[in-house]
């Protein structure tokens, strides 16, 4: 399903700023050649986000924005598009609250392809995975720059398809400088570890980033850079910032 050129990972908030525009702006990361389309689920307490997403999440929220219209608006794209796989980003709470199984059928029915979980460690992921396979989703699990080789391993045992690949620790956010030479080094050794592909998130904003990155990974995760044009309602300016992205990683 994954195609073979470098991997664009595209991540917006449903009913940020509102469920229209979102529905519009997710529209326009397919159009303009999304890879992989990673849909933010709204949270109360999403620790592994920096103050964009945040705000995003606490106005979708506001916005009174359920499961339901997380999994509505999949279904709405997916009927344009079939081929690209949607990645629902959600905390493990939301799961756990409506039931493991529950949340995989109607992901599934949805025409969700898996789950990204960032608050879900290898070590834990079993219960949530034995519904992920039985349902055919994909369970995407991150990896970090403190990630040792054992823990390497074992995520590469876990995740589904590919890696997420944190550049940096902390939060998700836009980033002036990326810390690209220790980056290299720890994808070389996770290619020692493991042959599934390996996408790199956090801090990636821009297409220059995003060309040197995809020397040494299989593709980017743009995230706070796209969300915040959205919540300005730039559209237009959405569709030159994924155009941008999306040459850079020809």
């Amino acid at each position: 399903m994954l195609k073979k050129r470098k991997l664009l990972v595209s991540y917006l908030m449903v009913g940020y700023p509102d469920f229209q525009t979102s529905l519009d702006a997710f529209r326009i990361l397919l159009e303009e050649g999304t890879d992989i389309l990673e849909v933010g689920f709204p949270f109360s307490d999403p620790v592994a986000d920096g103050p964009t997403i945040q705000m995003a999440h606490e106005v979708a929220l506001k916005n009174n924005i359920k499961s339901r219209d997380v999994f509505n608006l999949c279904n709405i794209l997916k009927k344009d598009f079939p081929h690209v796989p949607f990645l629902v980003m959600t905390y493990y709470n939301p799961i756990h609250r409506i039931g493991l199984e529950e949340f995989c059928r109607r992901a599934k029915e949805s025409g969700v392809d898996g789950f990204i979980v960032p608050d879900l460690p290898p070590e834990e992921c079993d219960p949530l995975k034995e519904y992920t396979q039985k349902h055919g989703l994909w369970l995407v699990l991150l990896a970090s720059p403190t990630s040792t080789e054992k823990r390497l391993k074992l995520i590469c045992q876990k995740t589904d398809e590919l890696t997420y690949f944190v550049s940096l620790t902390g939060t998700t956010g836009e980033r002036e400088e990326l810390p690209l030479e220790r980056l290299k080094e720890k994808l070389q050794t996770y290619r020692s570890l493991c042959d599934k592909k390996v996408v790199v998130g956090f801090g990636v904003s821009k297409g220059s980033q995003a060309k040197q990155i995809a020397k040494f990974s299989d593709g980017v995760v743009v995230g706070s850079a796209l969300v915040k044009l959205v919540g300005q309602k730039n559209l237009e300016g959405l569709r030159e910032k994924i155009q941008e992205l999306r040459k850079a990683l020809i």
